[in-house]
């Protein structure tokens, strides 16, 4: 028996082949990698220093970022201006007020990638390294300057800048705490130093090398950062109303001890003497350091040497060491100028010997 089979064709117009695609697009969308994502945004906080300087005045931060090429190729740039003036001008307070700042850029701003700091280099690695201690996230802060100023033959400015702007966009810098980023490589916060007065290759890490370098196709880390920094901190600078005084002393030959005396009579909480090699000192040192340590001062010491390390419990062991030596304190090898920096932050955290030594082997 044969049956017949009607077809219905209905018709419906035709779509606009726009209309199509986005259509399309809805039903079948694209997995997020295959979409085109938006460059990461990254502030810039400006304080000053040899990059803004030129003749007849300083650069703003917005003047600073329309100085590098390229850069909305590689991140959408924010700018606003701290400061802007030396960073040896720059005060304590203004530290304080800076970490503030940058904690609560991160803390308000969740799809901010990173940050980007510029500083003059002659305190950059002191700035650097209080920033490390006390911006508590996991997003990167990025220090940069430069060795010559913006009316000089070859400034380096924007190009420190741009690579500074590529790192702080990386996501393999998270977690690194803060870096330092000049000439093409980056270093950690805590182990960098400014090597050369003149120099275009002045930052570097003795002993232990660069962390990374900032090539033309991308930005490469060789190796990590292992003391505890940024997000792992427990220093709070919303909890800190202002910074202890700590001085710094270097041992030399014939060293006199009326200047530690001085420094503990002038109100320092604490001193870091750089001593030679991995804890010698010199003259009557150690009678200004023994009216120090009776006093409550504390001692904490660094080697001057730029290398190696004074381990805890180095000057207690010997049999001539009077009584008070007992408390001096060890940097272990973090150099004299950075152990100022964290024995201000410990001090304004607790008075505890014990609890400071536990800081300068974790940091």
């Amino acid at each position: 028996m044969l049956r017949s089979f009607v077809v219905v064709h209905s018709r419906r117009p035709a779509l606009h082949p726009l209309a199509a695609l986005l259509l399309a697009a809805a039903l079948h969308p694209q997995p997020l990698e295959a979409q085109a994502a938006a460059p990461p945004r990254v502030r810039l906080v400006a304080t000053g220093g040899t990059i803004s300087n030129r003749a007849g005045g300083r650069l703003t931060a917005q003047q600073l970022l329309e100085s590098i090429p390229d850069l909305q190729r590689y991140v959408a740039p924010e700018a606003e201006q701290f400061a802007n003036t030396a960073s040896s001008a720059l005060t304590l307070e203004q530290w304080l007020q800076l970490s503030r700042r940058l904690n609560l850029l991160f803390r308000s701003d969740p799809g901010l990638a990173g940050l980007v700091v510029t500083s003059g280099t002659d305190t950059l690695e002191e700035l650097a390294y209080f920033l490390d201690l006390t911006v508590r996230d996991a997003r990167p802060v990025v220090v940069v300057g430069s060795m010559r100023n913006a009316s000089a033959l070859g400034y380096e400015g924007a190009a420190n800048l741009l690579e500074a702007f590529r790192v702080a966009a990386e996501p393999a810098s998270r977690g690194k705490g803060t870096l330092v980023v000049l000439n093409d490589e980056i270093n950690a916060a805590r182990e960098v130093t400014k090597t050369d007065a003149l120099r275009l290759h002045t930052f570097q890490s003795r002993g232990v090398g660069v962390l990374g370098v900032v090539d033309a196709d991308r930005v490469i880390y060789y190796r990590d950062v292992v003391r505890r920094r940024g997000a792992d901190s427990e220093f709070d600078v919303d909890a800190i109303a202002a910074l202890p005084r700590v001085d710094v002393l270097l041992v030399y030959q014939g060293a006199s001890g009326d200047l530690i005396r001085a420094a503990v009579d002038a109100g320092a909480k604490g001193i870091v003497i750089a001593v030679a090699g991995a804890g010698a000192t010199s003259g009557t040192q150690d009678e200004g350091l023994e009216y120090a340590l009776k006093k409550g001062c504390v001692v904490v010491m660094s080697t001057r040497t730029g290398g190696g390390r004074v381990a805890a419990g180095r000057r207690q062991a010997g049999a001539a060491a009077p009584p008070p030596f007992s408390r001096l304190l060890a940097a272990e090898d973090l150099a004299p100028l950075k152990s100022r920096v964290l024995l201000m932050l410990a001090l304004a955290t607790t008075q505890d010997p014990a609890a400071i030594q536990r800081m300068f082997l974790e940091y």
